[in-house]
């Protein structure tokens, strides 16, 4: 059984459709999306925790608490919730498709 995602689009925004990577998938985004938008339009969680097997989601939503880190696939540390989804952009979160339960490899 697939989990939700944590976010849903209660209107298709009048921007242009991009795609972008997390973990390897094809994500469809829109442009002024972040980065967190995109991931959690398509699950429920964002990344592992660094001190326990606990998911995080983000949490401030304003780049304060730092919940939201991610990387990209070049090694780059940014935060979910104030980047910027560009087309092509490709994000390691730490996670696997949710629907496996699994890690991926950092």
């Amino acid at each position: 059984m697939a989990i939700a995602a944590q976010f849903h689009r209660i209107a298709r925004p009048d921007r242009r459709e991009i795609t972008c990577f997390i973990d390897g998938a094809p994500v469809a985004a829109f442009e002024g999306d972040t980065v967190l938008t995109a991931v959690l339009t398509q699950r429920r969680d964002l990344r592992r925790f660094e001190f326990s097997s606990a998911t995080r989601s983000g949490f401030c939503l304003m780049g304060a608490c730092q919940d939201c880190w991610v990387w990209t696939a070049e090694g780059a540390r940014l935060r979910a919730c104030s980047t910027l989804a560009a087309d092509g952009l490709r994000i390691v979160t730490g996670l696997k498709a949710q629907d496996d339960g699994g890690q991926a490899d950092v």
